[in-house]
């Protein structure tokens, strides 16, 4: 039986939804502060759906757009999670202006 739509995922759930490793994960959550999943007694993660959004996006922005690391952590600090959570949609184009650090759906 699957889990709704609302379930925490485990890292390694997340891992399969996310498509990076689970190690890549937990690295990300040593330089992406606003990644923070709840951990159970034993240090066992569980990521919420907003928590995989946010992942999808990190994935995204540094696999498919060729963002870096601080260029991640700029676009959070300038626009906020909303506009990097945006990226984590499945179905939704975005374009990127690295000039600028302009943010907006291609169209």
């Amino acid at each position: 039986m699957p889990k709704s739509a609302q379930a925490f995922r485990t890292i390694s759930e997340a891992s399969d939804a996310v498509g990076a490793p689970q190690h890549v994960l937990r690295f990300w959550e040593t330089k992406f502060p606003f990644v923070t999943p709840v951990k159970r007694a034993g240090g066992r993660r569980f990521y919420r759906p907003q928590d995989i959004m946010i992942l999808k996006a990190i994935r995204r922005l540094l696999h498919d757009e060729g963002l870096t690391i601080k260029g991640v952590q700029r676009l959070h600090k300038e626009q906020g999670l909303a506009a990097l959570a945006a990226y984590g949609e499945p179905g939704t184009a975005f374009s990127l202006e690295v000039g600028n650090g302009a943010v907006s759906p291609a169209g």
